[in-house]
């Protein structure tokens, strides 16, 4: 295998740039090329990569001319959920017997079709669904300390929480059910629910080794479709998101009850929202076990900055991602591509696909969620908890996608 991985993104939006800034971590690989449907912003996210000294990218019109570029290895996947299935059908076309590895943000896809579909077309490749949260510090280095230390002395951990929360997605797809596949529950729940999965697995076995039995889930539209907050949405996307005609949820309270192999009950909570109000992003995760605990929060920082009412400045995201104040006592998270696990990802990924090996997280790991997911819509819409697995699970599709999501049928059932 090669020595170094030469690496190319396909999209040039806000995670892109969050994967290139990580990078400056990521040893034996560069980023060497960067695709996007505006060249403008394609050579943007370039020159921020030759900027940071971490490969000498150059910007491509195209998915096919950067996957036969000199020097292309791997493809780093961060479009829009809507996008990313045709971009895998270029890949699969154009890259056999050249692309080592694949690599997809989440979701793999917009329901269970598509994202078995990104499976189909995976073979010949090593494949990565970059799911950062189970490569955050507090989860890997919390996850260690309890299985070590808690669960050799007196037994596994039975509860995990998760909860992503922040004031709103940046881009107007995210908020469109139709293009991003649902709302906060596709867009974030699935953070949440892996990471959950994730902490309460033995790390001597594989995810097998918890059977999910039962699912359950809430979700609500509590903040954007008022009246005040429909209009101010309308106006920041420009008219292209109504939520007075077309609303999808901005909040989703998940439950699963899993059984481990060896019989034993486990739980996992998840929660996600785009109507918390606060410094900004919060990721917070909790575990319990027999005589343990474990909790994280990244609005816990290591520092904090306190600017008075006479400190005038503009609007931005300098402190934490998805800032939502310039004054008062504000917490700082202090290298955010670090602390949300993308450095640690990538390093991985990168790793195994030069080793030929598949990484932690594979695409079959991400259709699993994508699954869960799915199950969870339909716990909502009926109402009801469903035992595992739901039927007709593989052709659903939820009605906020179907943008036949109404608030009114939220807490009685379709």
């Amino acid at each position: 295998m090669k020595k170094r991985l030469g690496v190319g993104i396909v999209g040039a939006g806000f995670v892109s740039r969050f994967h290139v800034r990580s990078w400056v971590g990521v040893r034996d690989a560069d980023v060497l090329g960067v695709c996007s449907r505006s060249i403008e912003k394609a050579e943007a996210v370039a020159k921020l990569a030759r900027d940071l000294d971490v490969g000498e990218a150059k910007a491509y019109r195209t998915v096919t001319e950067m996957v036969k570029a000199p020097g292309i290895d791997a493809i780093w996947i961060c479009v829009p959920n809507f996008a990313r299935l045709s971009v895998m059908e270029e890949i699969a076309a154009a890259g056999k017997g050249k692309i080592v590895g694949i690599a997809c943000e989440k979701p793999l896809g917009r329901n269970v079709k598509e994202a078995k579909r990104m499976v189909d077309l995976a073979p010949g490749f090593l494949h990565a669904y970059l799911e950062n949260d189970l490569f955050m510090p507090p989860v890997v280095r919390g996850k260690d300390a309890l299985w070590r230390r808690g669960a050799t002395s007196c037994g596994r951990p039975y509860l995990a929480r998760a909860a992503e929360e922040h004031g709103g997605p940046h881009e107007p797809w995210f908020w469109s059910g139709k293009q991003q596949g649902g709302g906060v529950l596709s867009d974030m729940m699935c953070h949440s629910i892996e990471a959950a999965r994730f902490l309460l697995t033995d790390p001597a076995k594989g995810r097998d080794s918890l059977k999910p039995r039962t699912v359950n889930c809430d979700l609500a539209t509590l903040k954007w479709s008022r009246p005040e907050y429909a209009a101010k949405l309308r106006a920041m996307s420009r008219g292209a998101v109504d939520y007075a005609k077309a609303p999808a949820e901005d909040f989703a309270r998940a439950s699963v009850a899993w059984e481990t192999d060896d019989g034993l009950p486990v739980v996992t909570e998840a929660t996600t929202s785009w109507c918390f109000v606060g410094p900004g992003l919060r990721l917070s995760f909790e575990v319990m076990g027999p005589e343990y605990y474990m909790q994280g929060n990244s609005l816990t920082s290591h520092l904090d900055v306190f600017f008075s009412r006479e400190v005038k400045s503009g609007t931005g995201e300098d402190l934490v991602e998805k800032q939502t104040a310039e004054t008062g006592l504000m917490p700082v998270v202090t290298n955010e591509e670090m602390e949300y696990g993308y450095v640690d990802e990538n390093r991985h990924v990168v790793q195994r696909f030069l080793s030929g090996k598949p990484p932690m997280e594979t695409f079959h790991d991400g259709l699993e969620v994508s699954r869960l997911l799915m199950a969870l819509y339909m716990s909502a819409e009926r109402n009801e908890r469903l035992a595992w697995p739901p039927a007709g699970l593989d052709e659903f599709i939820p009605a906020v996608q179907r943008e036949a999501y109404s608030t009114k049928d939220v807490f009685k059932g379709r």
